[in-house]
């Protein structure tokens, strides 16, 4: 089982990866659209912002993996040592029911658009649920690695691997 959600999370931060050279080069696509003026492409800073949102999303859960995310350690440091385990035990599972809850949301959100045949307002009129998938997916994600972090955390091991600045102080 653990493979298997490291193998979800390199697919997301893969997925990540597409995004951004997505959002590259929609933005590229706009910049060369303004020059020659013969192609007009409508949406663009639309699908722009998509690309963009997508990549942030299915980041989460390989940041939090790679312990990218930002770590308040100023206090844990101070803390005793049972202290610090259970405050690390309360962030952990205040942590998964927030983004659990995240995660139901933006799923709730995605169905509804779905349903009411939700567009963009902007240019490209997209149908909204198919934008809206990427921040469901990667809140998904980021849950399940909240939950994995926990499972870990049971075991005596860590997800959150230190980043290099924070090892290095």
């Amino acid at each position: 089982m653990d493979k298997l959600v490291r193998n979800l999370y390199r697919l997301l931060t893969g997925l990540s990866c597409v995004s951004m050279v997505a959002a590259f080069l929609i933005v590229l696509l706009g910049v060369l659209s303004r020059q020659v003026s013969f192609i007009d492409v409508q949406g663009l800073d639309a699908y722009a912002g998509y690309a963009i949102a997508a990549a942030l999303f299915f980041a989460l859960p390989g940041t939090l993996q790679n312990g990218d995310h930002i770590r308040v350690t100023l206090m844990l440091d101070r803390l005793p040592a049972r202290g610090r385990a259970f405050f690390e035990w309360f962030c952990l599972i205040a942590a998964l029911a927030l983004t659990a809850y995240v995660a139901w949301y933006a799923t709730r959100s995605v169905w509804i658009s779905y349903v009411t045949h939700d567009i963009s307002p902007a240019a490209d009129a997209s149908p909204l649920w198919i934008p809206q998938i990427s921040m469901a997916v990667g809140s998904i994600g980021f849950a399940i690695a909240f939950a994995h972090a926990l499972v870990l955390r049971a075991r005596g091991e860590s997800l959150i691997a230190a980043s290099e600045a924070a090892r290095s102080e």
